[in-house]
């Protein structure tokens, strides 16, 4: 079990290293840098422009419906990836699978277009 563990021994070195230098700096900006936030410096920034109404109001549901849609293509390409190397040793059924997915993401996808989920107005 030993030499296991001296195999992760360069990591545990370097998350030390990590931490000590975000250390050392978030340090040395309290001790050097001068402290003295005033009213203009702490405001709220968002865009430019104060801020207006209160941030808790309720979006559209089309803003999720955007960000879900991402998330799911973004999986679907990380799943790509691994089978797009290993695609010569799963064979016809790995790609078969791989295209039954494919398949399910593209009927969600016109699914959600002939929705209008995607237009903006």
């Amino acid at each position: 079990m030993a030499p296991l563990l001296a195999n992760y021994f360069p990591i545990l070195v370097f998350l030390v290293i990590a931490g000590v230098i975000a250390v050392a700096m978030v340090g040395a900006s309290l001790i050097v840098a001068r402290q003295k936030p005033y009213p203009e410096k702490v405001s709220a920034y968002e865009c430019g422009f104060e801020a207006f109404g209160d941030a808790r109001h309720r979006f559209d549901v089309r803003f999720y419906l955007v960000a879900i849609l991402f998330i799911i293509f973004d999986l679907e390409v990380a799943f790509l990836f691994p089978w797009a190397v290993s695609l010569a040793s799963i064979g016809v059924f790995g790609f078969l699978s791989m295209l039954g997915f494919l398949a399910v993401l593209t009927v969600g996808f016109i699914y959600e277009w002939n929705k209008g989920a995607l237009e903006w107005e």
